[in-house]
């Protein structure tokens, strides 16, 4: 669970420096992947 949360954590990072650069691709993507992790989170 450890690691899920690093990989959260991270794809949470990468969407902010996204989103500060306006790469709305890029920070919807990682919004995407944010969303996997964290139901990955919540069902363990």
């Amino acid at each position: 669970m450890n690691e899920i949360t690093k990989f959260y954590e991270r794809a949470k990072k990468s969407a902010k420096n996204n989103m500060k650069r306006g790469q709305i691709n890029a920070y919807l993507n990682d919004l995407l992947i944010m969303n996997h992790y964290k139901r990955l989170i919540e069902a363990s």
